[in-house]
């Protein structure tokens, strides 16, 4: 066995010296691009490196992106779980916080635990099952990418908008590098992100990777494809003295010393164990040098496991291919407050209510990348945290296609430009009892004259007035509810005009 180890190429040397800080480095750079994705208030993040929302595993799974999905499992069989240490930004986070408790108590370690396999299933069935039930914005709760999104969106873009707004407010009247932006976060949202990021932060700082095996559906996923990867670290037994060193220094908990055994299904490639053996004897090395064994007769349920969690994945895959202030005057007026819709409306590209929320996982990305703010968290439980349209603060500008461009699960898919002002998210709905033509009189056409479809035109109240005070009409076949008239109707709190939303989008 040693002289076999002696014969490795001189490269898997040079590389093991090196393969943790390519890691480190892969890592931080991911995870700054993938935050920026959520914090950028001028759209370029998304449009430079959206790709990245599009290379996580559940969104993947959910548009049915091939390529992704076939390069990740490419990833996955030659270098293991690397997914999880550099591609996915809240087990980056957790690294991040294990790394701080490290700083903070050098001396507390971590050890071996053996793996809570019954729980890890459970929660990837109850994964599973939400999503076929069409729950996803409640099965989004524990997915990875989208509990960093709503992390980033709820409790840490509010301070950047507001280190962006300072800096607009001192800027030169002839600058423009920074712009003011209003963005306001739901207190229901905050409350169960906060809630969301103590669970992890703690379980990140007394067990290291301790969410990622135990709740994390792409996790467990990816854990047990991981146990057939090409590359993976592995025990030289010939040097080892079961001194435990690499399993104090495994924040997966999954190296058990005293057997000489790795469990590969919760080793994460984080590479912290091969710098940690005085003897050399841990390397990340090719699996056919076949030189980690087990020393118990106990049997091996791992394909067994793995069986059951492809299972769950291959059904899955089958089953899912605030406030103005001011209206141009310097006297204030009163905010815009959002009107009872019976009808809720969807961001265009999400095709109808039952795709949406049978896609989407809640990330926020489009939310956050919303340059017209019309976009918003549901705070309904059967669609808790996607997003639904409402125009308070401004409308959906038939030009724009942001929403339908950052989506990474399929559930906003990507529209033409010619294709967003052809398509009907809803229709504009006129209140005779709140617009001041029928109230007060006075002629107004503030809907009309915004209106980019030239959906509403001005008749006659009294047909045998015609050069008397004209209400709004609504052609309801080219009305594509984009909600310019319900924003700048002057009207408050409710405007006489509104948007009713459809369950299925319509062309015109």
């Amino acid at each position: 066995m040693r002289q076999q180890l002696s014969r490795k190429p001189y490269y898997y040397h040079i590389l093991a010296n090196y393969i943790k800080i390519i890691r480190v480095i892969l890592a931080l750079v991911v995870f700054s691009a993938i935050t920026l994705l959520f914090l950028d208030v001028t759209g370029t993040a998304a449009a430079s490196w959206g790709f990245l929302a599009r290379w996580q595993l559940i969104p993947a799974i959910l548009s049915l992106n091939v390529a992704v999905l076939a390069g990740l499992l490419l990833l996955t069989l030659i270098f293991g779980r690397v997914y999880c240490s550099v591609l996915c930004p809240l087990g980056i986070m957790q690294d991040i916080v294990a790394r701080i408790r490290h700083t903070v108590m050098p001396r507390k370690r971590y050890s071996y635990s053996r793996a809570m396999t019954w729980l890890r299933i459970a929660m990837l069935a109850l994964f599973v099952i939400l999503i076929i039930l069409g729950m996803t914005s409640i099965a989004g709760l524990i997915e990875p990418y989208s509990e960093f999104g709503r992390i980033v969106t709820a409790l840490f873009k509010p301070l950047y908008v507001d280190a962006n707004n300072l800096m607009a407010a001192h800027e030169a009247a002839d600058s423009y590098r920074f712009t003011h932006v209003d963005y306001a976060v739901p207190a229901f949202m905050i409350v169960i992100v906060a809630m969301t990021l103590a669970v992890v932060a703690v379980m990140a700082w007394t067990g290291g990777r301790t969410y990622c095996n135990t709740v994390c559906p792409a996790g467990t996923i990816l854990g047990y494809l991981s146990q057939f990867s090409w590359l993976r670290p592995v025990i030289d037994h010939s040097k080892c003295v079961s001194c435990g060193a690499c399993a104090r220094k495994c924040k997966a908990s999954c190296i058990d010393s005293k057997k000489g055994e790795i469990d590969y299904t919760r080793c994460v490639a984080c590479m912290d164990c091969l710098d940690s053996c005085s003897k050399k004897a841990i390397s990340y090395s090719p699996r056919t040098r076949g030189i980690t064994k087990k020393r118990s007769n106990e049997p091996d349920g791992a394909r067994r496991d793995f069986l059951t969690a492809g299972l769950l994945l291959a059904g899955t895959m089958a089953l899912k291919a605030q406030e103005k202030s001011v209206d141009g005057g310097l006297a204030p007026i009163a905010d815009k407050l959002k009107p009872q819709r019976r009808v809720r409306i969807t961001p265009p590209g999400s095709i109808s209510h039952r795709n949406l929320a049978s896609r989407c996982t809640a990330c926020q990305l489009c939310i956050t990348n919303c340059p017209n703010g019309v976009l918003r968290p549901s705070s309904d439980l059967t669609t808790f945290m996607q997003p639904e349209v409402s125009y308070e603060k401004g409308y959906c500008r038939p030009e724009c296609t942001t929403c339908s461009d950052v989506c990474p699960a399929g559930a906003i898919l990507p529209l033409r430009k010619e294709e967003r002002t052809a398509t009907q998210v809803g229709h504009a709905v006129w209140d005779s009892t709140l617009c001041i033509a029928s109230t007060e009189g006075v002629h107004c056409g503030n809907c009309a004259r915004h209106c980019p479809a030239g959906a509403i035109t001005m008749v006659a109240a009294d047909a045998s007035d015609p050069d008397g005070v004209k209400i709004p009409a609504v052609d309801t076949e080219r009305c594509i509810g984009c909600g310019a008239c319900e924003n700048l109707c002057p009207v408050r709190p409710f405007s006489a005009i509104h948007v009713e939303g459809h369950e299925v989008h319509r062309k015109v």
